[in-house]
């Protein structure tokens, strides 16, 4: 075995100011990279504007006139939808870097070293929950422009920590891609079946009383339905105690499953 895969053992008694340590230096060489790449930013740009666009001046008349409300009540409807999108849309970034990580060996290096695994998982989805923020805050102010009113602070605020807590749970799905899988372009493949099915069955572009009932059943289980339906309370008004409660329930779930896995998958990859 090369010195290059060959992995160092851990030191099970690193101590909790150690982690934090490797965990920042981790965060600074991650965030040093997207710098010396800023295309790796292109979608955390352009995704927000384009979505945003393209669901309220191409669908907006059509489904704001069965809301009621025409295009300016879309527009009221489909932007906290759209931030509960952005949450899990970003979330597949941290599985692709992470694979591209491992091909091009700067895994086996961090492996061979002395710090503790879970900071190398921890300073990914650090970066990656960054990189959601700067896309909602860019979601944000092309909102306001198509005439999105922020009535309500604290609940805006409230959404972006909600989608944060649950972007970071599905993270750690897409870690452990990173890590079975064999290369990025077949994370990003699993990541789109995954994906496409949760978004567009969901509450997030269109009510979901006007689906069919087995599609209903799907959307009544499906978290970001639920993400998507406090978002609307936080923001807009109107009930919020059961979707919020729902969606906090899937984070901390969806991260004790899947959060041992990764770390296990990481340790033991060969």
């Amino acid at each position: 075995m090369s010195a290059a895969t060959t992995t160092a053992p851990v030191d099970p008694r690193i101590p909790l100011r150690g982690h934090l340590r490797h965990t920042g230096a981790l965060i600074r060489r991650n965030l040093l990279w997207i710098k010396q790449d800023p295309e790796s930013m292109m979608d955390a740009v352009l995704m927000p504007v384009i979505f945003t666009l393209l669901f309220v001046y191409v669908f907006g008349g059509s489904i704001g006139q069965a809301l009621g409300g025409g295009q300016d009540g879309y527009v009221q409807y489909v932007i906290p939808g759209m931030i509960a999108m952005m949450s899990m849309t970003l979330s597949q970034g941290v599985g692709t870097g992470f694979s591209q990580d491992f091909n091009s060996g700067v895994m086996d290096r961090f492996r061979s070293l002395p710090i503790g695994r879970g900071s190398v998982l921890f300073a990914k989805i650090t970066v990656e929950l960054a990189r959601m923020l700067f896309a909602t805050a860019v979601l944000m102010a092309v909102a306001v422009l198509v005439g999105f009113h922020i009535a309500n602070w604290p609940g805006l605020f409230a959404t972006v920590g909600l989608s944060a807590l649950f972007a970071s749970s599905i993270m750690w799905v897409f870690l452990t891609l990173g890590v079975v899988l064999k290369n990025a372009q077949s994370v990003q493949a699993m990541g789109f079946l995954v994906l496409f099915p949760l978004q567009f069955g969901s509450s997030i572009f269109a009510p979901t009383r006007s689906m069919p009932g087995w599609l209903q059943r799907f959307t009544d289980y499906n978290p970001l339905s639920t993400l998507a339906d406090a978002a609307r309370g936080l923001m807009v008004g109107g009930p919020v105690a059961h979707d919020l409660w729902v969606t906090i329930a899937w984070s901390v779930a969806i991260t004790a499953v899947m959060a041992p896995v990764a770390i296990h998958k990481f340790r033991t990859k060969s």
